[in-house]
């Protein structure tokens, strides 16, 4: 059956509300590419949503699902527990950088762990706020859509939504927003709309995702840090995005000297299996009663399965180095373009975590249409991009941070070409 037929077919089981961007439909895939129905390969520089920092079906995680499939796929660790789950916790609790002796529960998607991250900051300080920071995305539940800091396409017609959640700007240099800025945004929600002895948690994401891969300023992570420490305030870093190698250490906040009290993870974390998990103080952690976290599904064993041997993927093909190596020359690429790409305004990011936005040359505007533009000559070209920016004017770059030399080298061709107009 043919792509098109296919996608008569979506349009007429499935509602418009879950947006596709691709035509096309996913037959099979290895590592760095993707096959469509029609036999078409694509290089893959979605992953997901950079879910799949250790490729598609990367053999070590495909044996360890087939492992576990032969013993049990559920048994609802709250009911039946099993050892895979404190394994994979204690593994966790060694390797995050949390302040403090750390403990970890597991969930199935980034919202959830979200989700729980804030019901734990609210049962260990007792009070209500939430203040998260403009672009941010954090999820598309009720909660985490409250959290998230971009309204098209999140949260158009959906409202109200809970309250006590303040929002104050992130830090962006192309767009003159300053640490500063954000702290006084920070003091001024004190004093204008919520006491500080009110404000439960203060999230953020280290290297916003849906916002446009802005990176934290550490100047930003230390005064997140000295706040929620004046107020007695759950200092949350959102590495759902972020985590798993993708810039170049294992979780972004291994980037900063000052550490959270709880951090969520998700994505990259099972290789491609719905498992998330809130990894934080033993002691905030242990603050909901019995029975007030979890999940049916919660830690599923194929999905734990699969995140061990993702650790130790990560850490036998050395990924964290790999991916700073291949951010690099993919930042030096894109740096290159600007002499011949006057829309291309910006490169950042950390690691394998690259980002470029693009103006409009003429009117020096955010141009989201000059982003798909580049975003549609690549998928000409067979090389998969997602945009994203809270003007739709960004493209991001997740590619597998295990995609062999010849065909990175192939995408930034296909990158060099299509940004020449």
């Amino acid at each position: 059956m043919s792509n098109n037929e296919f996608h008569q077919r979506r349009l007429s089981a499935t509602p418009r509300g879950v947006g596709v961007m691709c035509n096309f439909f996913a037959r099979s895939a290895e590592n760095a590419t993707l096959t469509d129905v029609e036999g078409n390969d694509y290089i893959d520089f979605a992953a997901g949503i950079a879910v799949l920092n250790t490729g598609h079906r990367h053999p070590e995680m495909v044996a360890a699902v087939e492992e576990q499939l032969h013993h049990f796929t559920h048994t609802a660790y709250q009911i039946v527990p099993y050892e895979s789950y404190v394994t994979l916790a204690e593994k966790l609790n060694e390797l995050a950088p949390v302040r403090g002796p750390t403990k970890t529960a597991f969930f199935t998607t980034g919202a959830e762990a979200v989700e729980n991250a804030v019901k734990i900051a609210r049962a260990h300080t007792g009070r209500p706020g939430v203040i998260a920071f403009s672009g941010g995305f954090h999820g598309r539940t009720y909660m985490t859509m409250a959290l998230t800091g971009k309204v098209a396409p999140y949260k158009i017609g959906f409202g109200p939504f809970p309250g006590s959640v303040y929002h104050v700007p992130y830090p962006s240099a192309l767009h003159g927003i300053t640490t500063q800025d954000a702290v006084a945004a920070i003091e001024r929600l004190f004093k204008a709309d919520i006491e500080a002895t009110q404000v439960a948690a203060i999230i953020f994401e280290p290297v916003q995702g849906e916002g446009g891969f802005n990176v934290a300023p550490p100047e930003l992570v230390a005064a997140i840090r000295r706040i929620c420490d004046e107020h007695g305030i759950v200092m949350i870093a959102d590495e759902v995005q972020s985590g798993f190698a993708r810039t170049g250490k294992l979780f972004a906040m291994d980037h900063y000297a000052d550490k959270p009290d709880l951090m969520t993870m998700a994505k990259s974390l099972a290789g491609g299996m719905p498992l998330s998990g809130v990894v934080g103080n033993a002691q905030i952690m242990d603050a909901p009663a019995p029975g007030g976290l979890g999940g049916t599904y919660a830690g599923n064993p194929l999905a734990v399965a699969a995140a061990h041997a993702v650790l130790k993927i990560i850490d036998s093909e050395g990924l964290c180095a790999r991916a700073q190596q291949l951010g690099e020359r993919l930042a030096a690429m894109l740096e290159e373009s600007k002499a011949w790409c006057p829309g291309l305004v910006a490169v950042r990011g950390v690691g394998s975590m690259i980002a470029a936005e693009f103006n409009d040359p003429d009117s020096g505007q955010p141009s989201a249409a000059l982003a798909q533009a580049i975003q549609k000559k690549a998928l000409e070209q067979g090389l998969l991009l997602l945009t994203c920016g809270q003007y739709g004017n960004v493209i991001r770059f997740l590619y597998p941070l295990t995609i062999p030399e010849a065909q990175f080298n192939q995408a930034l061709t296909i990158l060099q070409q299509v940004t020449r107009g």
